[in-house]
């Protein structure tokens, strides 16, 4: 009996040190197989130490790929205090090759952390600096990789690129908006230390960063530096308070050139008051169009068919009453009577006004709306205002003839653009982008109406604005052999106290290129110019010409001489027509040419008496004043 209960005991004993087996077994495998990654990642982080190493964003490009913004290697300052033995020795180098207090410098090296990073001393130094560091080879004080944005132009575009802080994050524009896309991820190199901090003996771990994602823009830098060389040396010129400039695919809504001033350095812009950096003109700016908005007015009219610009007249007094209101043309004793192609050349508000009447509320409001004003563009910039229309319930005859001139409304420059490729182009209204890339990941353009006007009307709205910069108030804009249109505009600005200012106006100029079939629209306005006659035709127009040749040059763009003739005035410079001069004699040619030409000169090259080519060539033209080398036999 006894000898059975001892059995008994011996063998629950054994069963019970076998399960006890069992578990540690299963205990044994499920932390060295189940739970080996989790555990063995809490162990490296309890003795392994990450010094970081920084990624490169993402570069900016334009549209042909030329970086525009890259990034510069620099070197970063890291320590590890529990490594530094001799804190007092290594502050007082550290601090005389950085420049900076010895005070300062031991609060760095002694500080209770298992990483410091010297900010801001020891961020992005440059390499003669960093040597001198590596130099001392004291232990526990790093020198890593660190990334700083380098703008290759300066201020070019700067608005609309933004800048980054000394951490290399976005703060402003494309840099703020893309920040996610364009920081990469950060890599390192980890060491490993016992619990006080003292390196171990084992090799350190190299995780290699990765740089962001480029960015590719419609931009194209050429017409960029055009557009801020042009707007630039106005903007200096004229003292003017501000100036925008935009240049936009007229099919697409892709914007080739945007820019502002005043400007600003991105990478230095701590030197620059908020309003200066923060602001993109272009985009946020809100101010009466003027006369621009006189292209919205025609093409409703012309769509609607109350106007035949060709047939129907008006004649101008020099003013026009509505409602107790006198409205004046800028020409005080009028234009007499004009068809309504010669309204637009001469920009004569009372015209305008008869066309906003024919129309009516309703009917103009519409397009106005249908062509984008009152909100914003949708445009792929932070920033962006919506303008000030009138509520239509307050709109009267005083309001809206006042608004088919372009005065009491507001208006952004990018809004302008917009609606006018729209007009041109046929009555297709795009999304305006500046992103065309991120990545891989190419953007296309977004029509957002069709249909807003007739292929008729946009081609008597081009005809009509070819004519205003052959004959009317855009004719600083003209160029020769190619077909432009355009609108002067000059808006008087309003003050804080909502009254119109005296002898501070918006000057404008609006144009398009090949005015046949327009691929190119450009926009240029200054604000409140000084020291040149207050019209968008004398100071905006001629810069838009100055870009548009470069345009020309840029895509290489060929003549047309289909467009409509120039009338010259007194104060043009005039151009001339080589004759067929081709195998005529020294006399015959030299008679030719002065009896046609009194301003051109003559010089020959050679001693024969046959002409056999001639410099400019029979059929070119050329200015006033130039010389023709007339090569002989």
């Amino acid at each position: 009996m006894f000898q059975t209960k001892q059995n008994k005991r011996i063998k629950y004993i054994f069963a019970f040190s076998i399960l006890v087996f069992i578990f540690v077994i299963i205990k044994v495998f499920y932390i060295q197989v189940i739970e080996y990654d989790k555990l063995n990642t809490l162990a490296n982080e309890l003795w392994s130490r990450n010094l970081t190493v920084q990624a490169d964003r993402g570069k900016i490009l334009d549209r042909n790929g030329k970086v525009i913004v890259d990034n510069l290697t620099t070197v970063g300052l890291y320590l590890v205090p529990a490594q530094i033995t001799n804190k007092e020795e290594v502050s007082k180098k550290l601090s005389e090759i950085l420049g900076v207090s010895y005070e300062e410098m031991y609060k760095h090296v002694s500080k209770k952390t298992s990483v410091e990073r010297v900010h801001p001393e020891g961020r992005n130094l440059d390499y003669s600096i960093a040597e001198k560091i590596e130099a001392l080879n004291y232990d526990g004080v790093y020198l890593l990789k660190e990334s700083k944005r380098n703008y290759l132009y300066d201020g070019l575009l700067s608005h609309v690129i933004g800048y980054t802080g000394i951490d290399n994050q976005g703060l402003s524009g494309l840099e703020l908006k893309y920040d996610k896309i364009l920081t990469g991820k950060n890599g390192s190199i980890k060491y490993y230390s016992d619990g006080k901090g003292k390196r171990l003996d084992l090799s350190e771990i190299y995780d290699s960063p990765t740089p962001g994602k480029d960015l590719y823009l419609t931009i194209d830098l050429d017409v960029q530096l055009s557009l801020e060389n042009a707007l630039s040396n106005a903007f200096t010129k004229y003292n003017a308070e501000g100036a925008i400039g935009i240049v936009m695919k007229a099919k697409t809504g892709e914007i080739l050139a945007m820019s502002s001033f005043p400007s600003f350095d991105p990478e230095h812009y701590q030197n620059y008051s908020e309003e200066i950096i923060n602001r993109n003109l272009a985009i946020w700016s809100n101010f009466e169009p003027g006369s621009t908005f006189k292209i919205v007015t025609l093409a409703s009219a012309i769509n609607e068919g109350v106007v035949n610009v060709f047939e129907d007249t008006y004649n101008d007094t020099g003013s026009i009453k509505v409602e107790g209101a006198t409205l004046h043309c800028w020409r005080l004793k009028g234009h007499g009577l004009q068809t309504y192609v010669q309204v637009a050349e001469n920009s004569c508000n009372p015209g305008f006004v008869t066309l906003g009447m024919k129309l009516g509320k309703e009917k103009l409001f519409k397009y106005i709306t249908e062509l984008g004003f009152g909100k914003k563009t949708g445009i792929d910039l932070n920033g962006e205002a919506t303008g000030i229309l009138f509520n239509m319930d307050k709109v009267g005859p005083v309001e809206l003839a006042t608004t088919a001139f372009g005065q009491g409304i507001s208006v952004t420059a990018i809004q302008q653009v917009t609606a006018v490729s729209a007009i041109v182009n046929g009555g297709n209204l795009y999304t305006p982008y500046i992103v065309s890339q991120v990545g891989e990941d190419k953007n296309s353009p977004k029509l957002k109406k069709s249909g807003i006007i007739t292929n008729e009307t946009a081609e008597l709205v081009r005809y009509t604005l070819e004519s205003v910069v052959a004959n009317g108030s855009g004719r600083s804009a003209y160029i020769e052999n190619y077909r432009v249109g355009g609108k002067t505009g000059t808006a008087q600005k309003v003050g804080d106290n909502g009254q119109y200012m005296s002898g501070n106006y918006v000057l404008s100029f609006i144009g398009f290129m090949p005015a046949n079939d327009p691929e190119y629209v450009i926009y240029i306005a200054l604000d409140h110019p000084t020291g040149v006659t207050q019209y968008g035709g004398v100071a905006s127009a001629p810069i838009a010409k100055q870009v548009l040749e470069d345009i020309i040059s840029i895509y290489d763009l060929k003549e047309d001489k289909t467009g409509l003739p120039k009338v010259y005035r007194w104060d043009d410079t005039f151009y001339y027509t080589i004759p067929d001069i081709i195998g005529k004699t020294k006399k015959e040619a030299k008679s030719l040419i002065n009896t046609m030409y009194a301003g051109i000169n003559i010089e020959f090259v050679g001693d024969g008496d046959k002409v056999i080519d001639s410099l400019p060539r029979s059929g070119d033209r050329v200015k006033q004043n130039s010389t023709i080398k007339i090569m002989l036999n």
